[in-house]
């Protein structure tokens, strides 16, 4: 039979070259043609291109279906209310305003700041998240740390299984929110498998979880795999026993004193060392008292100090490190590392019989008094013993580094740290009375959400002070912030009488006015979302 074709079936006029390789085509196209002149002109190149790209498509294969995944898990949290659904997929989209030119953000409020505590809100209130936003949750999760603990728990365990599909998203398999849902912590079997088979981070989870649930089944979970664990996995484990430290703790944490890894000593020194009626509690006592004493040779009553002149090897078993960091002397370096870590209840008999008010009241001779200070410090707050907390505080009207306690604001906020709620604001809202705002941001972030009543209206009133002074408004636009998102909603009437630019004084800086004017705007539309958001999370299902 006749054809235009010759006899091994060829249509005439066909090529019979063979098109360069893919990877010289790569090559080519990325070096260019006149440089690889082999690969042909330009035209050519895109042809043989052509060709490859249809060829490598059909030599495909297709893939064995993959068996459907199992469904999702139930949750049985009730569902977010239709407007907070609708405020969280706002919030997930952060459609906050750009910042004005020179770095002024001007009056909207800023949405990503808002989205923590909208999740702290939801989850207080044991809500679960929206099936169709679990994607944008997750990524938003993704993208800043921050939001995990409470964008996890809110996920729940439907977040946990739509995470196992997603390799950006395994972050949340990895997380501690999130592995601590993957097993029940009374499950003795499944404890136990994710225990010896988990990533690390399960297994810091699931330790944290049973030791609230257990804390003795959660020590002997640590026991049996402690001596082949790494020391950077030791580490972090034994810094799991903080939350419920208690003397059942102390044979473990005396036997991790001779671990082979110093970070570990040191940290389980700390550890022993707040529980003031342990055995290294004791002896630390006893060191610190051959070094602080009562003096009474001159006119009044003072404290002495003779700082240890060696480290010798029991101190560094319990945790005493040799070495100072830079610029502090050994001798200093030793002897706050004794104070901090004796009992402060052994004081008041090594000093007369004082109550810790009048102890840190008495002079210190010899100018030990600010390395004696700021051991008392760190041991207040490592002991939690709201009794010294107090006496090293001194009075909120009391200029820092004036009197007795501490001047220090970084000491002082951590010691406000352990003191109650109530306590704590009031004591905070004195200080901003009495000295205003600079030196108060420290002690602000000490303080629990929202700020409580009096000191919300310290904190506006000193703004307004600060304002009518014409005083530089950028300075304070980190209390700004803080204000936005720790104020309680209820102090927004009191902002609105700011919102209008005030007139220009003499000697302010220039544009002050319209400075603290769009500033106190933004306060109060942040102060009314914030608002709105509560109300919306609260509202009841239409019957």
């Amino acid at each position: 039979m006749e054809g235009d074709g010759d006899g091994d079936g060829e249509p005439k006029g066909a090529t019979t070259a063979v098109s360069p390789p893919w990877d010289e085509l790569v090559s080519a196209a990325l070096l260019g043609t006149d440089r690889r002149p082999a690969a042909g002109p330009p035209e050519e190149l895109l042809d043989n291109a052509a060709i490859q790209t249809v060829r490598r498509r059909a030599g495909l294969v297709p893939a064995m279906a993959a068996g459907r995944p199992p469904a999702a898990p139930p949750d049985p949290r009730r569902a977010v209310p239709q407007a907070a659904r609708r405020r969280l997929a706002q919030l997930l989209a952060d459609r906050s305003a750009p910042a004005h030119a020179g770095g002024r953000r001007g009056t909207a409020p800023d949405l990503g700041e808002l989205l923590p505590q909208w999740l702290a809100l939801a989850n207080e209130r044991g809500m679960r998240a929206p099936a169709a936003l679990l994607p944008a949750l997750l990524d938003a999760a993704r993208a800043r740390t921050d939001l995990r603990p409470g964008a996890l728990t809110f996920a729940g365990p439907r977040g946990l299984w739509l995470a196992r599909h997603n390799p950006e998203w395994r972050f949340a398999l990895r997380g501690a929110s999130g592995s601590a849902a993957l097993t029940d912590p009374g499950d003795t079997v499944g404890v136990q498998r994710l225990w010896q088979e988990g990533l690390f981070a399960e297994r810091v989870a699931v330790l944290g979880a049973v030791r609230a649930h257990d804390p003795d089944a959660a020590r002997a979970l640590l026991a049996g795999t402690w001596s082949t664990e790494r020391a950077e996995d030791r580490l972090m484990f034994l810094d799991s026993l903080r939350d419920g430290l208690s003397a059942a703790d102390e044979p473990f944490l005396e036997g991790a004193l001779a671990d082979r890894s110093r970070n570990v000593r040191a940290t389980a020194a700390e550890l022993l060392s707040a529980l003031p009626g342990s055995a290294l509690a004791g002896r630390m006592a006893r060191r610190a008292a051959s070094c602080v004493s009562l003096d009474r040779t001159g006119d009044g009553a003072a404290i002495a100090v003779e700082a240890p002149h060696e480290c010798d090897a029991e101190m560094q078993r319990d945790g005493i490190a040799p070495r100072p960091p830079g610029g502090r002397g050994e001798r200093s370096w030793w002897l706050g590392q004794l104070v901090e870590s004796a009992p402060l209840d052994s004081w008041p008999a090594r000093l007369g019989g004082r109550t810790a008010r009048a102890v840190v009241a008495l002079p210190v001779t010899d100018g030990w008094g600010v390395e004696l200070h700021a051991a008392w410090c760190r041991a207040a707050v490592r002991q939690g013993n709201a009794e010294w907390a107090r006496a090293l505080l001194g009075a909120p009207s009391q200029p820092p580094g004036e009197g007795a306690g501490t001047g220090s604001l970084a000491e002082r906020a951590k010691l406000l740290s352990i003191l109650p709620q109530e306590e704590r604001a009031e004591w905070v809202a004195r200080f901003i009375s009495a000295h205003g705002l600079s030196e108060a941001f420290q002690l602000l972030g000490a303080c629990v959400v929202p700020w409580a009543g009096a000191l919300g209206r310290a904190v506006v009133d000193a703004l307004e002070i600060a304002r009518d002074a014409g005083s530089y408004p950028w300075s304070f636009s980190g209390v700004m912030g803080l204000a936005e998102r720790c104020l309680d909603p209820s102090e927004s009437p009191r902002l609105e009488a700011l919102t209008a630019a005030p007139p220009e004084r003499e000697g302010a800086s220039p544009g002050a006015g319209s400075y603290w004017a769009e500033a106190f705007r933004r306060l109060v539309a942040t102060l009314s979302l914030r608002l709105a958001m509560r109300e919306e999370l609260d509202a009841r299902p239409p019957r």
